[in-house]
């Protein structure tokens, strides 16, 4: 069964049949504990197509839906993802400087969204997400985006640790936005390959992905609250990059 307004399906045959038939899928949650020989199906169609899901109480999924889920519920983006494995070799090859965004478990999705419509705008070749933990790419996102997500890459990845490792042996540089930083964004050159993070809106970056990345950045706060809401910090940053861009090329 489906469910359009949310994007999501239920049942243990429909999402089978949606992973068969291609559809993309975001997120998979299935019930704890969960037996049986459909159950050994859908594990197994998980496993080969490289899909992890994520294990959760009932009662989470009777928050999806009242029907019946059968201990499965699946959310379907329109979205299609990309590998960054892929995604940064084809940057290179087609002569660009890569310019990439990752968000580390942003949960909001609306901030999600508003931040790939501004991506979007300024040119980021590809926004890159993680496989757990990260908002839905839903109709909600999509329409935040006004329409962006559909022209920005966006890239699912299992460990960001390990992506930022990747990066830098790509030779791309990796800021981290953190209030704690001691780097101004206007210190930073990022005209040269490079790779913003932006953290969770309650706990920010984790500490792995801090301690992998080249450096921490931050924007002045001259007033009395100490922090920017997520959205309006990342489009800051992007912009520094771009007018430092701008000069650059004039």
């Amino acid at each position: 069964m489906t469910d359009k307004k949310d994007d999501f399906i239920f049942g243990l045959r429909p999402v089978i049949e949606a992973i068969e038939a291609g559809k993309t899928i975001d997120k998979v949650f299935v019930q704890n504990a969960l037996q049986g020989p459909i159950y050994a199906e859908l594990k197994a169609i998980l496993a080969k197509n490289k899909i992890r899901p994520n294990y959760v109480p009932v009662e989470k999924l009777n928050r999806f839906t009242r029907k019946n889920h059968q201990g499965v519920v699946a959310f379907i983006s329109d979205v299609p993802f990309h590998k960054v494995e892929d995604v940064v070799p084809q940057l290179f090859e087609d002569g660009k400087t890569p310019f990439l965004l990752i968000l580390d478990r942003l949960t909001d999705v609306r901030n999600f969204g508003a931040i790939c419509r501004t991506a979007e705008c300024v040119g980021v070749d590809a926004v890159i997400i993680p496989e757990k933990g990260a908002a839905p790419i839903n109709s909600d996102a999509i329409k935040t985006s006004a329409g962006a997500l559909y022209n920005v890459k966006i890239c699912k990845a299992p460990n960001l640790a390990h992506v930022v490792d990747f990066l830098q042996q790509s030779g791309i540089s990796v800021f981290a936005a953190s209030e704690k930083a001691e780097k101004l964004i206007y210190d930073i050159d990022f005209t040269e390959p490079c790779a913003i993070v932006m953290g969770n809106e309650e706990t920010g970056i984790s500490k792995e992905v801090l301690h992998h990345s080249d450096e921490k950045i931050k924007l002045p706060i001259e007033g009395k609250t100490q922090s920017l809401n997520v959205s309006v910090a990342c489009g800051a940053i992007l912009y520094e990059a771009v007018r430092q861009k701008f000069m650059k090329a004039n």
